[in-house]
């Protein structure tokens, strides 16, 4: 690390996280690095019930490891007509060590024969950052959040092969009933509205407040 280009860590090995996350967040100062980026091969668990506590024991973890100010982020799908599910269990929904496709099968064979109205969902997304360097009234290490939704609907069948995750069966609100997922939308327009996006765009500002 360098004076002038001090480096945080995104507590992913997605490349397409640290890439949406580079794209949104652009600090001035600060790169941007991933876990394979630094070598470390340590998983940490995510036993929370929601996504803030697992965004904050992930960043926690990943910053004692590093000694990195260090950003995580947990995010998923919660669908109204499945009390919330998937949830925080969003990337295994279909066992441990499910595909997109297998995820994305199963939530639509969860809601077969359901209207439009009835398939109402979000992605969610909560970012973490940790400080290291600084030390809480108790000792430990402090972690800002931020929070932001993307409402929609769980479509009737995969469309498009843009994006990730359940891009391709993801209708935004601001799409009628069949019409464009996310997965048909340009990573620019996706940048947009995303509840990643939204998220960042809280951290951004406080990223710059801490000199990064």
């Amino acid at each position: 690390m360098t004076a002038d280009r001090p480096r945080i860590l995104v507590a992913t090995r997605s490349v397409h996280k640290l890439r949406e996350l580079r794209e949104l967040l652009r600090p001035a100062r600060a790169e941007l690095v991933s876990l394979d980026e630094l070598g470390i091969p340590d998983e940490v668990e995510e036993p929370g019930a929601s996504f803030a506590a697992n965004a904050r024991l992930k960043a926690r973890a990943y910053a004692r490891l590093s000694g990195l100010p260090t950003l995580a982020d947990d995010s998923g799908l919660e669908v109204d007509a499945l009390g919330g599910g998937p949830g925080v269990r969003t990337r295994r929904f279909a066992g441990e060590n499910a595909t997109d496709p297998q995820n994305n099968a199963k939530l639509l064979e969860a809601l077969r024969g359901q209207p439009p109205e009835r398939r109402g969902a979000r992605y969610v997304c909560v970012l973490a950052l940790a400080l290291p360097e600084r030390r809480g009234p108790r000792g430990g290490i402090p972690v800002l959040t931020t929070r932001g939704t993307c409402r929609g609907r769980i479509a009737l069948e995969p469309r498009g092969s843009g994006g990730f995750g359940y891009d391709p069966i993801f209708e935004p609100a601001s799409e009628p009933p069949g019409g464009r997922t996310l997965g048909l939308w340009s990573a620019a327009e996706k940048n947009a509205i995303s509840h990643r996006a939204r998220a960042a765009r809280r951290m951004a500002p406080i990223l710059r407040s801490l000199g990064f």
